[in-house]
């Protein structure tokens, strides 16, 4: 259970992947503009990536049993794009208006390296199958979590009395420095530590404590 956890706030706090591996840049950028836009993005990347580390470990095995380890990037792409064209229709019948505010970017999650990016990294780490689509969920809800924060923030800044000369993407670019500056601050964080702590925790001691304390 403490090793879920850890992979689990690893992957949005401590490697998040688009504040800290610095991956999925683009629609970071160019979804970013208005919360629900990225919230939006958000989810489709979710789903994507979840989705994508199952299969892809199952596709991995293939691979491995027939040895042709080398076409792993290029069957990773092509099963990465069926999920993507898959969420394009489904968003686009469901909500046209969003489908029309993610734009070219939606299709851009097939070579979002992000996606690709966990993929592989569950190849290189080992992670069985559920620790796979665990640890690919946890990503994008990282990756949720950051733009949907740069989103606020570029919202706020809308009406700020921005320098001319930073006004558009300088200014976007200095607060998304900022904020991974912020996410890297995480990197000390031993959460095997803190997770083994609050399962050893006893609160009948620590009330005890406190009465001790105060009496």
């Amino acid at each position: 259970m403490i090793e879920v956890l850890v992979l689990i706030f690893g992957a949005i706090l401590v490697n998040n992947f688009v504040l800290v591996r610095f991956l999925g840049i683009c629609p970071f950028l160019g979804v970013s503009r208005q919360v629900d836009t990225a919230l939006g993005m958000g989810f489709a990347v979710t789903f994507v990536m979840g989705i994508a580390s199952g299969i892809t470990y199952g596709v991995q095995k293939v691979l491995e049993y027939y040895h042709v380890e080398v076409l792993q990037t290029l069957v990773f792409i092509l099963v990465i794009a069926v999920l993507v064209q898959f969420v394009e229709i489904v968003i686009k019948k469901v909500s046209p208006p969003l489908y029309q505010a993610l734009g070219i970017y939606l299709p851009l999650i097939t070579t979002n390296c992000a996606v690709l990016g966990v993929a592989l990294l569950n190849y290189n780490s080992n992670y069985n199958f559920i620790l796979s689509v665990i640890h690919g969920i946890a990503a994008a809800l990282g990756f949720t979590l950051g733009i949907v924060l740069f989103a606020g923030i570029r919202e706020r800044m809308a009406s700020a009395p921005i320098p001319k000369a930073l006004q558009g993407f300088p200014i976007a670019l200095l607060t998304a420095g900022l904020m991974s500056i912020a996410f890297l601050g995480f990197s000390g964080l031993n959460l095997t530590g803190f997770f083994e702590y609050f399962a050893k925790f006893d609160w009948n001691t620590y009330q005890a404590y406190l009465v001790n304390l105060f009496n």
